[in-house]
C-alpha cells in the first residue's frame, strides 16, 4: 500500500496545487469524504466548501464553489468552478454567487427547485465557515 498520492487542484484561470499528499478531505455533493492512497476509483461532483490536502506534516486548505473530482489509487484530480487558497478568498465574489443562486432558486420548478435551494444553503454555510 502506498503512503502518498498525487493531488492536483485546477481552476479555470490557474493550477492552485500539485503536491503529494497522505489524504484529501473533499466536500462531495452527496457528503464529505476523505481520499487516501489506494482509494477505489470514483468520479463525483463537489458542492461549495473546503478542500484540505494533508501531506502528513502540514495541510493546505482551499475554498471551492463546486466542480468535479476524479479519484483513483494514485491520485486525486479536482477541476473546480472557482477555487482559492483559504486565506485569499474574495468574500464579495462568494456573496455575488449566493445572490445569483438565490434569484435562480426563486424561479425554479420542482424537482430542480430542491437543487437550487441546496446550493443556496451550501453557499450560506461556506460564508459562515469563512468567518
Amino acid at each position: 500500500m502506498a503512503d502518498k498520492m498525487q493531488f492536483d487542484l485546477v481552476a479555470p484561470e490557474r493550477m492552485l496545487a500539485s503536491m503529494e499528499v497522505a489524504a484529501v478531505d473533499l466536500p462531495g455533493s452527496e457528503g464529505d469524504m476523505t481520499a487516501m492512497p489506494d482509494h477505489a476509483p470514483l468520479v463525483m461532483t463537489l458542492r461549495p466548501g473546503f478542500i484540505r490536502a494533508d501531506d502528513g506534516k502540514e495541510a493546505r486548505e482551499f475554498v471551492v464553489t463546486g466542480g468535479f473530482v476524479e479519484i483513483n489509487a494514485e491520485s486525486v484530480s479536482v477541476l473546480a468552478e472557482t477555487a482559492y487558497e483559504k486565506g485569499a478568498v474574495p468574500r464579495d465574489e462568494i456573496e455575488a454567487l449566493l445572490e445569483q443562486a438565490r434569484k435562480k432558486a426563486e424561479v425554479m420548478e420542482p424537482p430542480h427547485k430542491d437543487i437550487g435551494e441546496k446550493l443556496v444553503a451550501d453557499l450560506v454555510h461556506l460564508l459562515e465557515m469563512m468567518d
